[in-house]
């Protein structure tokens, strides 16, 4: 991953779990925190280096799942904060996890989920200052519902 002049992601380098489909491909088995393009439940090309790491290479089949992710504002970004993020796009179709190091919730949305009301609870949640919001990998569907 390139960091941009801001140290934004603060890593070059992000792991996932994965599936080994054992054709030189894997299945994205987890939301990325950083890497964009990407999101669960995609195919994606790998190579092995020398020590046994899967390194990630073309997506071979997207998934059709979007990956949105927040950094919580709301008190401070604790905890609670970020578990109440989650539970309540939960209840609009999605899954998730937080992440206290940054302060970040990462959504996982299927194309089943009710993407005009996350999106408008997106911005809604932007506008009163309980997050920052960013798209990591979206589909033709969620640009459809802007």
């Amino acid at each position: 991953m390139e960091v941009d002049e801001e140290g934004w992601p603060p890593a070059s380098v992000e792991s996932l779990w994965a599936v080994d489909l054992g054709d030189g491909t894997v299945r994205l088995d987890n939301t990325p925190w950083f890497v964009r393009g990407v999101a669960s439940g995609d195919i994606v090309q790998v190579e092995i280096d020398d020590d046994g790491l899967r390194w990630a290479g073309e997506t071979v089949r997207a998934s059709e799942n979007c990956t949105i992710r927040l950094i919580v504002l709301k008190d401070g970004g604790s905890a609670a904060a970020r578990q109440t993020v989650l539970e309540t796009f939960h209840r609009l179709g999605t899954t998730g996890e937080g992440i206290e190091k940054f302060r970040m919730v990462a959504l996982d949305i299927p194309p089943e989920a009710d993407i005009p009301r996350i999106r408008k609870l997106l911005e809604h949640g932007a506008a009163k200052e309980w997050w920052h919001w960013e798209e990591g990998c979206v589909t033709p569907a969620w640009t459809a519902a802007a």
